[in-house]
């Protein structure tokens, strides 16, 4: 590559980072850093876990975000200055090395600069449930449930199961996941929709080849002082007894709340806590949160669509499909991405998808 050509793709960074730098907001992420730093060195900061742990968390995402901005900016504007001061043969071979690298940490701010949904920097919730097919199902719906937990676990997520309801044999029935961490709901959101799996069951005594189907729903955890009035008139509560996989951890009291909004039939429901009272306050904003995005505009007509595509978890069309036999296939329907790394995918490396549903 010759000198005037590197300067071209010198002046090409640059006006990819002034895009970048506006869609991300970065002045103002800045910003935020500083306010969020001065709190956490206050002398009083560890009073409050909780918000202790909620400031830490979005500190962590914002330096994260900015320094990658950072890192790249720095490179860009040191290859520039680089090629401007020197012509040396070993030089160039240099900056070629670094402009290929710059390449590569561009498309990583790429994904961020797609990320600017209003609630794409929010925690998300996410909510599986089995489809028909009871035991099949219901093993399908706790493979997508650890599929999820590895991935978190191997992209530093934190999560937590609000409430599971268990199969009657195996796997669960259903449950909802809190996830918080850097564009959580924004990588996320695409998940929404009936996943499909062929299989040879290891439930059936004559292998034969199952399709099993479960739905995924994706919403947004929204912090910002939700002002939503909500009639006690409208809600049944019911307080039930835990269920889990066992151990010191569980619940063994009945104080695991479930909350059913009538006009909407919208339910929540947690278990996570022993405290009945703290339950309910988690299930009650959950709750407000689903009623919050549901009135919103821009929401409402895709989360109607949403709901009828979750709601239907049977033959019909699938967001994406996991084949086992007699060919091994996983493949996004909607992006037409997909890998023969069925196992791969199941344990956690669902990144690729995710990415390829952010460009469409």
């Amino acid at each position: 590559m010759e000198t005037k050509e590197i300067e071209k793709k010198i002046d090409d960074f640059k006006l990819i980072l002034d895009s970048i730098k506006n869609k991300l907001d970065i002045d103002t992420k800045a910003k935020r850093i500083d306010e969020l730093e001065s709190i956490s060195n206050d002398t009083s900061f560890w009073n409050d876990i909780n918000n202790a742990k909620t400031v830490l968390s979005e500190l962590k995402g914002l330096k994260e975000v900015y320094n990658k901005y950072d890192s790249v900016n720095t490179s860009v504007n040191d290859v520039d200055e680089i090629i401007k001061i020197s012509r040396s043969e070993e030089d160039i071979s240099l900056v070629l090395e670094e402009v290929n690298n710059i390449e590569k940490e561009l498309e990583a701010l790429k994904l961020y600069a797609l990320l600017n949904g209003e609630f794409d920097s929010s925690n998300a919730y996410i909510e599986i449930h089995s489809g028909a097919g009871g035991t099949e199902s219901n093993d399908w719906a706790n493979m997508i449930l650890r599929m999820y937990t590895r991935y978190f676990e191997k992209n530093n997520y934190d999560y937590e199961i609000i409430s599971t309801q268990e199969g009657e044999e195996v796997g669960i029935k259903g449950c909802t996941i809190l996830v918080k961490g850097l564009y959580a709901f924004g990588y996320l959101k695409g998940e929404t929709g009936v996943h499909r799996l062929v299989r040879i069951s290891p439930f059936d005594s004559n292998s034969r080849r199952h399709t099993s189907f479960a739905s995924v729903l994706v919403t947004p955890e929204i912090k910002n002082n939700i002002n939503m009035e909500i009639k006690d008139s409208d809600l049944r509560i019911d307080v039930y007894r835990s269920s889990g996989c066992g151990g010191q951890g569980v619940n063994t009291t009945d104080s695991a709340v479930r909350i059913t909004h009538i006009p909407t039939g919208i339910v929540t429901s947690s278990q996570v806590e022993r405290s009945q009272l703290r339950n309910k306050e988690i299930a009650l904003e959950m709750l407000r949160n689903k009623l919050y995005v549901l009135q919103m505009k821009e929401f409402n007509d895709k989360l109607k669509d949403l709901k009828g595509d979750v709601m239907d978890v049977n033959f019909g069309s699938a967001v994406r499909s996991y084949v086992m036999c007699p060919y091994t296939l996983v493949k996004d329907n909607r992006t037409n991405y997909e890998t023969s790394d069925v196992n791969g995918v199941l344990d956690g490396d669902i990144h690729e998808f995710l990415e390829a549903f952010l460009k469409i």
